[in-house]
């Protein structure tokens, strides 16, 4: 693999990882006042419908982040166990 590559694949796992941190913040309802009126988003109270679409958001960063990571395995294809 490039360089050139593994850098932006590095700079994107991180970006990600990032974007999970965001999102599991934003997810929190500390920022509802206790005396806000209920409005119902997708169905569901607005913020359990943020909080429902940021773990579904972070769910996906978390794939793409580990879809560009970089993992080696030292064991050849021919030496592996197979059940």
């Amino acid at each position: 693999m490039s360089e050139r590559r593994t850098h932006r694949r590095r700079t994107l796992r991180r970006a990600a990882w990032v974007a999970i941190a965001v999102l599991y913040a934003i997810s929190i309802p500390w920022y509802r006042e206790d005396d806000a009126p209920l409005r119902l988003w997708l169905g569901l109270p607005d913020w359990a419908a943020v909080a429902l679409v940021s773990y579904t958001l972070a769910a996906a960063l978390n794939a793409c982040a580990w879809h560009w990571s970089d993992i080696d395995d030292p064991t050849p294809a021919g030496e592996r166990d197979h059940p």
